[in-house]
């Protein structure tokens, strides 16, 4: 017997998110690492569950060197309609790289 085809909508309930947050992210964060180790890719996920708390992945490279180097990119190979967002994360990266030394 089949699985039931799950509706893309948000999940009211509370309790009910998180488990599906917790399961789910757990399964994006294997596939990335698969991903980063059959293509040998770089890649960073960064996510923020419903109660704020931070989760991560990075392959072989840091989160911060994956940025850096999208971030380096020229705007229109960047794409998306996240470019000022993204513009903003720079600045205070640098700022963070920069200032308090807490990245390096």
């Amino acid at each position: 017997m089949g699985r039931v085809k799950l509706q893309i909508k948000k999940i009211e309930n509370s309790t009910n998110r998180q488990v599906t947050f917790s399961k789910r992210r757990n399964g994006l964060i294997k596939k990335a690492y698969e991903l980063s180790i059959l293509c040998d890719i770089d890649i960073a996920l960064i996510m923020f569950s419903p109660s704020g708390r931070l989760s991560h992945f990075s392959g072989k490279k840091r989160i911060e060197d994956v940025l850096a180097r999208y971030l380096s990119l020229p705007e229109q190979e960047r794409g998306g309609s996240c470019n000022k967002k993204l513009l903003d994360i720079n600045t205070k990266f640098i700022v963070l790289k920069g200032d308090s030394g807490i990245i390096t």
